[in-house]
C-alpha cells in the first residue's frame, strides 16, 4: 500500500475509531466523539509540530481521556507509519502532549494534544 503525505497524516488520526477531519473540513453535522486536527507537511529532516483536539460530548472527562491515554500508548516512544516501502511518518509526543481546554458548553470536552512529525521522505 502507498500513501502520500496527506493520506499518512489522515490514517494515524483515522486509527481511534472515532471520526477524524483536517480541521478545516470538519463538516458542519459532525457530532462528537471526533478528532480535528492540524494537517501539515515538509521535506525530509524537517521536524515540525503539529496539533489536535479530541472532542467528546459528555458531563464528565472519563471517556475523552480514556482515548487520550489510548493516542498516547499508540505512540508511545515514537510511531512509524510506512507511506510505502522506503518512506515513513514519524510521530512523537510534543511537550505537553495533552491539555484540558474548556468550552463555553460544559457538555463539550476537549483534550488539545501537541505532536512532533518529520516525513522521511525523498521529497
Amino acid at each position: 500500500m502507498s500513501m502520500d503525505k496527506w493520506q499518512a497524516l489522515q490514517a494515524f488520526w483515522d486509527s481511534f475509531g472515532i471520526d477524524a477531519y483536517d480541521e478545516s473540513s470538519v463538516p458542519d453535522d459532525a457530532v462528537p466523539p471526533y478528532i480535528t486536527y492540524q494537517a501539515g507537511i515538509d521535506e525530509f529532516e524537517s521536524s515540525m509540530m503539529l496539533y489536535a483536539s479530541v472532542w467528546y460530548r459528555s458531563s464528565s472527562w472519563k471517556d475523552i481521556s480514556l482515548k487520550t491515554s489510548e493516542i498516547e500508548q499508540a505512540i508511545g516512544a515514537f510511531k512509524l507509519i510506512p507511506l510505502n516501502d522506503h518512506e515513513y511518518l514519524y510521530i512523537k509526543k510534543g511537550t505537553p502532549f495533552a491539555q484540558r481546554m474548556r468550552d463555553e458548553d460544559e457538555t463539550i470536552k476537549r483534550v488539545y494534544i501537541n505532536i512532533e512529525a518529520e516525513y522521511f521522505t525523498q521529497v
